[in-house]
């Protein structure tokens, strides 16, 4: 088991990685938030589509590429989304960002990954949410933080990836933010850096 982030920690990965670091995946999962009846009428319950994303910045932070539900593999093939789950159900990682950090385009500084609640329904509706890195060569998962920070927002600056001279520093980050699409957090992103 990796380390338990809060929010604003960061931890070197290439110092938890036991060995070199190439290939990592960025998890996020997350159920539906039960309250009775009474939370079922107020919008507790049913499926919530929450959406992973994945933004790309040079040094002058600048968007390089987004990938997200909409667009699954950036042009070079480094980054690959796993797809859009649309309920949360199921165990484990609902959505997750393949990251082959040995073979970035060397313009990448810095990888900030956000989650948005596409059809507008607040995190205050969402359990048990996290966020995870694993080394994909071992399958040892480096690092773990809760999101199931409950409250009004709609999506939320998740971590962000800075490169550090050859090596990358992973930092959670739990900003809270308004927006249902990866394009409205590319602003508080690109903030954060």
């Amino acid at each position: 088991m990796g380390i338990s982030l809060q929010k604003s920690q960061s931890v070197s990965l290439a110092k938890e990685a036991r060995s070199g670091l190439s290939l990592i995946t960025l998890g996020v999962g997350w159920d539906v938030a039960k309250g009775g009846f009474f939370g079922r009428m107020l919008g507790g319950g049913g499926d919530i589509d929450l959406d992973a994303s994945c933004l790309t910045f040079d040094a002058g932070k600048t968007v390089l590429e987004t990938v997200w539900f909409g667009e699954l593999i950036n042009a070079s093939g480094t980054i690959r989304h796993s797809g859009d789950n649309l309920t949360g159900e199921g165990d484990g990682d609902d959505e997750s960002i393949a990251i082959q950090l040995d073979r970035l385009d060397s313009k990448v500084e810095y990888i900030v990954l956000t989650v948005n609640s596409f059809r507008g329904q607040t995190f205050d509706k969402v359990a048990n949410a996290f966020g995870r890195v694993v080394d994909n060569q071992s399958g040892r998962e480096m690092a773990r933080f809760d999101i199931s920070d409950s409250g009004p927002h709609t999506g939320l600056i998740l971590a962000s990836l800075t490169r550090n001279g050859g090596q990358w520093d992973f930092k959670a980050i739990g900003e809270r933010t308004g927006g249902r699409t990866v394009h409205d957090l590319t602003g508080p992103a690109r903030a954060i850096l």
